[in-house]
């Protein structure tokens, strides 16, 4: 099977997944439960290439397992999270704009064909890693060694950062505070930068592979961390509502973790 017949295949399974969840957001008259089922788009995709590849090799079979692992955790994070919240503002504010008709058509295009169609072309750094190269991987085995590393990095900066913060907003006491103990002591996003990390170990497999162009993938991901969605987003939100959040950005990596610097004393 060429590989990006398989990709194109890719895509339109994502897009009838977003199809699929979008008609259920208009049931629930919240376009918000389409932020946990992000993660678990990957998922989806992943096993559909594993399926038209199969049977699997070790080499996939580890890759199809961290691409489950990661999208199932952030899956049950986001939905557990969300759960019996109302609509999430950026929603509620499109809805306001457009209208209570014209949304749902625009939040199709613009929230949930988008997303997929994102989804769809991140992918490619999954793929990249478990489709196989006629005579196999050229390149050394240190590559996919560092690949793991990148891997096992980023899921415990994301997990352990997403724990640490819920743990911190259960507390009523640290309503307004801004949370800087943990992996937030040395980094304002670990959530985030292990985000990232997990998808250069999923570019890295692909170099691994030989299929170098895969690393496009974890590029648009990261520059959607760093740029739209992630990072810049909530900074500007943060830096507007949250008390003492300046002075913690200036003692405090944005993205790559790091000792905290030192203040001087007024």
């Amino acid at each position: 099977m060429e590989f990006f017949k398989l990709w194109l295949e890719g895509f339109a399974v994502v897009l009838f997944f977003m199809t699929a969840i979008w008609l259920w957001s208009v049931s629930l008259k919240n376009a918000g439960i389409v932020d946990p089922f992000w993660g678990l788009g990957f998922v989806v995709v992943s096993w559909w290439f594993a399926w038209r590849l199969w049977p699997a090799d070790l080499l996939q079979a580890i890759i199809l397992g961290m691409v489950s692992l990661w999208g199932m955790r952030l899956f049950i994070y986001l939905f557990i999270r969300n759960y019996g919240k109302e609509e999430d503002y950026r929603y509620q504010q499109f809805r306001k704009n457009y209208g209570a008709h014209r949304y749902w058509w625009f939040s199709f295009f613009q929230v949930f064909m988008l997303q997929g169609v994102l989804l769809a072309f991140i992918s490619v750094s999954i793929l990249g890693g478990i489709f196989p190269q006629e005579g196999g991987p050229n390149n050394p085995t240190i590559i996919a060694v560092l690949a793991a590393v990148f891997w096992l990095i980023g899921f415990f900066f994301e997990s352990v950062g997403d724990f640490q913060m819920a743990r911190f907003k259960a507390n009523p006491q640290n309503k307004g505070k801004v949370m800087d103990k943990g992996l937030w002591r040395y980094t304002r996003h670990p959530n985030y930068f292990g985000d990232a990390m997990v998808w250069w170990g999923f570019a890295l497999f692909s170099v691994y592979n030989g299929y170098y162009w895969a690393i496009a993938g974890a590029v648009v991901m990261t520059w959607l961390l760093l740029k739209i969605s992630g990072v810049a987003m909530l900074e500007r939100n943060l830096k507007t509502r949250r008390p003492g959040y300046e002075q913690y950005i200036q003692r405090t990596p944005a993205f790559f973790p790091w000792f905290p610097r030192k203040q001087e004393s007024q």
